[in-house]
Order: C-alpha cells, then structure tokens, then sequence
C-alpha cells in the first residue's frame, strides 16, 4: 500500500474506497458475494483489502473506461463493462507506464464481459439494477442499489462533470439520458459517485439535468462562462447549484 488509500465503511454492506485521492470505488458485501463498483487507478491492491473483510466471491463492474476507474481490474479475475467503452480502456491499456507497471508486478488487464443496461444483478440480500447513462461517455453505467436506496453513478452524475472530452456525447444527448432516467428519483434517495467522499442527495440529478438544459437552451452561456484549464487544453465550466460545476466544450453544445 502507498499510505494514501483510505477505505470508509458507510453502511452494514457499502465500502468506499479512495484511491489516493484520485477516484473513488466502492463494494458491497451481499450474502452471496461482493459487487465491486470502479476499481480505481491499481495503486494498491483493493482485491485483497476486500479479502481482509469477507472471503466471499467477488465480481467487479465498471461504470465507464476511463483509467482511473478501471486500472485496479489488474487485480481480479474478470470484470463487466459496457461495449462501448472498450476503445476508451485501451487508449489507457496502451499507455507505456501502464504496461511497464503490468510487466514489473506480473500483472494484467483481465478479459472483459458486457453490460448494456436493464440488468438484474443479485449479490445475496443486495440487487442492482444496471442502468445506461450515455454522456460523459457513450457507454456509461450506474447500478442501483434497490435495499438501501442508493445511485451508483460513476462520473456520469458527479459534482464536477467532465463533458469537454473528445469522447463526451453532445450535451443534448446528456439531457436526453437524464431525463431517460428521471423516474429513479423515486427508487433512490442517494448517490454515490465516482469522485466522492460520501453520499450525494439524490437532487444532484435533477439539478445537473437543469443546468445541462440551460447550456442546451442558451449556448450563449459560454461567452460569459469561465474558462477551464485542463490537461487537454482550454474549455469552459458552468457553476450551478452552490457551486457543483459542469466542464464543457463549446462544440458540445452544438
């Protein structure tokens, strides 16, 4: 372990894990076996801090590609995605850092299987209905945990939504998969995203899917909008809602 990951129990059966600060994965502890929910960056072996817990069977999903939230499959046997997020994990698979850390610790990205929402996942007294939600990416996932009324929404519903990638839908289309999933305000009273330090009021849905709206309905946001500086370059962030913030690229709105 590198000493930065911290590992916080919010429930008799959910786990958060946070992966040097980076992302956030979870797993929850059914009478049958354990969900992991995003496996994070791979610094630390999260398989086996699930091991010091419960010897039960695992099985991981990932909500979406990005190698922050899939790297840490390293550790396990297998792990379920949607389709179309294939062609972002290798972008990171193919990354030289990434392949010289495999090949110094023995290690490697174990095969994929597939999700594409609508399914039923029942992990022993805990079940999980797989749901898509295209936006940040074209094949992102949340799972919804239907006995404690929790969203798992990985980074597609978060209070720093990254929507100015290359591989980021237009924000229409966001809309559209929000309001697709709208009727899970009354199945979920909470969310756990994948940048998070604890739980989320379900409202960040709704809130995120107005502001969405507002950029949709008014582009001309994004002459008054503050530019966002990233890594890829320079884009704009629309802040709403005391402060949450959508990250976006003036093409996305087009």
């Amino acid at each position: 372990m590198n000493g930065k990951f911290d590992l916080i129990q919010l429930s008799d059966r959910i786990y958060l894990m946070s992966d040097q600060e980076n992302a956030t994965g979870y797993f929850v502890v059914g009478d049958d076996k354990v969900l992991v929910i995003d496996t994070m960056s791979g610094y630390d072996d999260i398989n086996a801090v699930i091991k010091k817990i419960t010897d039960l069977p695992v099985m991981v999903v990932n909500t979406h590609g990005h190698g922050d939230h899939v790297l840490g499959n390293v550790y396990f046997d297998e792990a379920f995605i949607h389709p179309e997020e294939i062609e972002i994990v290798n972008m990171f698979l193919d990354n030289p850092e990434f392949i010289a850390e495999c090949e110094k610790y023995g290690l490697k990205m174990p095969p994929f299987k597939y999700l594409t929402g609508g399914e039923v996942i029942d992990i022993g007294g805990a079940t999980f209905d797989v749901v898509l939600l295209p936006g940040h990416t074209k094949g992102g996932l949340c799972f919804l945990y239907r006995e404690e009324r929790v969203l798992f929404t990985g980074d597609g519903i978060n209070c720093y939504l990254w929507m100015q990638l290359d591989h980021s839908l237009p924000m229409s289309a966001l809309v559209d998969s929000l309001e697709n999933i709208m009727y899970l305000k009354d199945k979920a009273d909470k969310i756990l995203h994948g940048h998070a330090t604890g739980y989320e009021d379900i409202s960040l849905m709704e809130q995120l899917c107005n502001a969405a709206k507002d950029l949709v309905e008014h582009p001309e946001l994004a002459d008054t909008d503050p530019d966002y500086n990233w890594f890829g370059g320079v884009d704009k962030q629309h802040v709403y809602a005391d402060g949450k913030v959508i990250c976006y690229s003036v093409r996305n709105l087009k």
